[in-house]
């Protein structure tokens, strides 16, 4: 375990020097984002977190690991033109050979974006804008469960190539790319660990492709999406993969919440293609046949805290034997805001799973806002793997119940919009599956929990 006065030395460092920093910088980075000229915008976020009961087999049952991930984003803004580059660096004190640290982790002064944007009105009809943005980027697109840049997570997902946005009349949007996502570099665990400067790299070996397209106010207040993307991946010289060739189309309504009425989603993907049964290279190929769905429904009461009320339902299809391959692949989306924490915890994700939850969020003010999740969760299939643990029982004697989990984050800003507290715990009272399956960590419980502090300027 890492010495206790050095989290109290490194939590204290960031609490007097970054509120310092952030104000000192104030002064000039302040001007609108449509201003020309530069900007220079950053945050930093220490994070000090603690596992006890691991549900991920392999890993340490008991850990806690010292995160520390700084991003600068400077971009030069001339009528209708933007470049910009962001700076990443994300490291990790205190992990041992048991701790699971990888590139989710580590990524050492990495340019994730260098881009050229520029906007043109009307090319595509009165009333139109057309959006260009080429080079290095990240990119949030849509519900962000299938390509989105992680945000709880120590690093994040980097993407090069071209994307294009259009707005139109009557409520009309659009979002078109074709990118290399970013493979984080080094791949080398002993390098990794040792916080290695290694620049990431993009290739045609890995490629995602496609878009969406959006109404506003389709059926009543709600957006009606249609969404589509390719994933094509193949060996590399250096690194073999599953040769994935991945067609990921769905379809999302949203209802957005608005104070003292009823708010709605459901999205709905199905996932097509042919993947490599191993990463040898002789390995025999297999047909893709996938499906996610998510459904919630809530209502805002009309308080000033404005607590939420929504129940929400989830399945992420998982495989099974014979025929085709049934796992789903949520590609690069993100986890936090709808199932749980990554980092040591880092146990659900959308691959065998079937859960219902409860959710209660409020706002009780501009500078404290919290959650907490109930949610019951089961394997889709009893022969999978579950979700991310990595437990699995190949012959489903061990049911197809993981458990319970109650979750909840408290975030409260120090100094309003430059220093932010977040406190992010988890509490999992393993199901049969997670106790008895053949090499489900021991335990029947696990807790986890992050405290974080975030300087911004």
């Amino acid at each position: 375990m890492i010495d206790s006065m050095k989290h109290i030395y490194l939590i204290s460092v960031i609490t007097i020097a970054a509120p310092g920093t952030a104000w000192a910088q104030s002064a000039s980075t302040d001007a609108p984002a449509s201003s020309d000229g530069l900007t220079v915008t950053g945050a930093m976020r220490l994070r000090y977190e603690v596992i006890d009961g691991q549900a991920r087999a392999g890993f340490n049952r008991s850990d806690d690991l010292v995160n520390l991930r700084t991003n600068i984003l400077a971009e030069y803004r001339r009528d209708s033109v933007r470049v910009g580059v962001e700076l990443f660096d994300s490291r990790v004190w205190g992990d041992n050979p048991g701790t699971p640290v990888t590139t989710n982790e580590v990524n050492v002064l990495e340019p994730v974006q260098a881009y050229a944007a520029a906007d043109f009105d009307g090319v595509l009809g009165k009333g139109t804008r057309l959006t260009l943005t080429a080079g290095r980027m990240t990119l949030n697109l849509g519900s962000r469960r299938v390509v989105a840049a992680d945000d709880y997570r120590n690093t994040t997902n980097g993407y090069t190539g071209l994307r294009a946005d259009v707005v139109a009349p009557h409520g009309w949007k659009a979002t078109f790319i074709y990118t290399l996502p970013q493979v984080r570099q080094p791949e080398d665990d002993a390098w990794i660990r040792a916080a290695r400067i290694r620049l990431d790299r993009e290739s045609f070996d890995l490629v995602l492709w496609g878009g969406q397209i959006a109404r506003a106010r389709t059926i009543g207040a709600a957006t009606a999406e249609l969404t589509f993307f390719h994933l094509g991946e193949r060996d590399s010289p250096d690194r073999p993969t599953r040769d994935r060739s991945l067609d990921t189309i769905g379809g999302r309504i949203i209802a957005e919440p608005r104070t003292g009425a009823f708010d709605y989603e459901v999205e709905a993907f199905y996932q097509t293609g042919h993947l490599s049964t191993s990463l040898a290279p002789t390995a025999a190929r297999q047909s893709v046949r996938a499906s996610f769905i998510h459904a919630d429904l809530g209502y805002t009461f009309a308080r000033a805290w404005k607590p939420r009320l929504s129940v929400e339902f989830d399945r992420a299809s998982g495989d099974k034997p014979g025929g085709a391959y049934g796992r789903f692949d949520t590609l690069f989306g993100m986890r936090r805001a709808e199932l749980a924490p990554a980092g040591l915890y880092n146990a659900i994700s959308r691959s065998n799973l079937t859960t219902q939850g409860i959710r209660f969020e409020a706002a009780p003010s501009k500078r404290l806002d919290w959650f907490a999740v109930y949610r019951a969760m089961w394997l889709a299939s009893a022969t999978d793997s579950f979700s991310s643990t990595g437990v699995r029982d190949a012959s489903g004697r061990s049911g197809d119940f993981a458990g319970h989990q109650v979750e909840a984050r408290v975030r409260y800003w120090i100094v309003p919009q430059r220093l932010r507290f977040e406190f992010d715990g988890v509490l999992l009272a393993k199901g049969r599956f997670l106790r008895e399956a053949p090499n489900a960590p021991p335990g029947s419980w696990t807790r986890y929990g992050s405290f974080n502090l975030t300087a911004s300027f």
